[in-house]
C-alpha cells in the first residue's frame, strides 16, 4: 500500500522546481512559450497545460485532474471544460497523469493497493507551486477538481495534502479500497455522483484490470471519513433540485464542510456542475 510521506516530499520537489530548475525570472528556457494551448509546462516527472483568463492579476485557479486514459493536453482543448472557469476569471491548470499498469493509458497514482512509479500527490504539489510562481496565481484561491479516476485523485490529495487547495470538488470518483481511516485535516469538499453510474457505482464494486484486482470504495463510506475528520457527524441539510438531483450539506462542522449531490444520470460531469462548484467555492468562508 502506498505510503504518503507528503509534506516532506512536496516541499523537496517544490524547492527543486523553484530553485534548481528555473532560470532567470523563474522560467526555464525550454518553457518560454509555456501557457500557449499546445505548449506544456514541464517539470520533474511530468507536465501540465494552462489556460489563463483575460486581464486578471493574481487570478484564482482550478487544477483539473482528467479521467483515465485522458491527458492534460486533450482536456485543455475542450471548451466545455475550460471556458466555464475562464469566464469566471479562473486560470485552468490541466496536469497529465502517468502511464498506468500497461502503460497504454494515462492514469493517476490513486491509493488503491497498486503503486504506480510517480508519487502523484507530490507531483501535484509541484504543479501547484510552479503554476503559482510562473503565472502569478492567488495561492489562497486554489480549487482542485477532477472527474472519475481524477476525482478519486482529488479525494486522495484532499486527504493527504489538504494544504494544497482552498476547496476540493470531485465528480464520479472517490476513495478506493483499502480505504483510509483518517485524513490529515478537515477540508471543504463538493462531491457529485450519478445514481445510475455503472462505471464507478455509488456503492462501490470489485473489478479486475490488466490482471490486477481492485475495489472501488463505497462513496458513503468515504463521506463518513470526511464527516469524522470535519467533526460534523450530525444530520445534513437536505435539498432537491428541479433536475431530480438530491443534495446533502454538512455545513455545521467544527471545520471544513461537505456537499454531496446525487444526480439521476450516469458516469459523467453533470451539466451546470462547473458553475455550481464555483458558486460553492466562492461562498466558502
Amino acid at each position: 500500500m502506498r505510503q504518503f510521506a507528503m509534506r516532506g516530499a512536496i516541499a523537496t520537489l517544490c524547492m527543486a522546481i523553484m530553485l534548481g530548475a528555473a532560470g532567470p525570472g523563474g522560467l526555464r528556457a525550454a518553457d518560454a512559450v509555456c501557457g500557449e494551448p499546445d505548449e506544456p509546462c514541464t517539470l520533474a516527472g511530468g507536465e501540465y497545460y494552462v489556460a489563463l483568463p483575460e486581464a486578471a492579476a493574481a487570478p484564482p485557479a482550478v487544477i483539473w485532474l482528467h479521467g483515465f486514459g485522458r491527458s492534460g493536453r486533450a482536456m485543455i482543448r475542450k471548451p466545455d471544460y475550460v471556458e466555464p472557469f475562464r469566464r469566471r476569471g479562473y486560470a485552468v491548470i490541466m496536469p497529465s497523469g502517468q502511464p498506468g499498469i500497461s502503460a497504454k493509458n494515462l492514469d493517476w497514482g490513486v491509493a488503491d493497493g497498486y503503486d504506480l512509479p510517480r508519487d502523484d500527490i507530490a507531483f501535484l504539489g509541484a504543479v501547484r507551486a510552479d503554476a503559482v510562481a510562473r503565472f502569478g496565481l492567488d495561492p489562497a484561491r486554489i480549487l482542485i477538481a477532477g472527474f472519475s479516476r481524477g476525482g478519486s485523485m482529488v479525494w486522495d490529495v484532499a486527504c493527504h495534502a489538504p494544504e494544497l487547495a482552498r476547496g476540493f470538488a470531485a465528480a464520479a470518483g472517490a476513495f478506493w479500497e483499502p480505504m483510509t481511516a483518517g485524513c490529515a485535516a478537515p477540508v471543504h469538499l463538493f462531491h457529485v455522483h450519478g445514481f445510475k453510474d455503472r462505471m464507478v457505482p455509488f456503492e462501490g464494486r470489485a473489478l479486475t484490470w490488466e490482471g490486477v484486482d481492485f475495489a472501488q470504495g463505497n462513496v458513503m463510506k468515504g463521506v463518513d471519513v470526511w464527516r469524522r475528520e470535519n467533526a460534523c457527524m450530525g444530520s445534513a441539510e437536505n435539498s432537491f433540485g428541479d433536475d431530480g438531483s438530491m443534495q446533502k450539506d454538512w455545513a455545521k462542522c467544527a471545520a471544513g464542510s461537505i456537499r454531496l449531490r446525487l444526480t439521476r444520470g450516469g458516469h459523467g460531469v453533470p451539466e451546470g456542475w462547473r458553475e455550481a462548484v464555483l458558486d460553492w467555492f466562492e461562498a466558502l468562508d
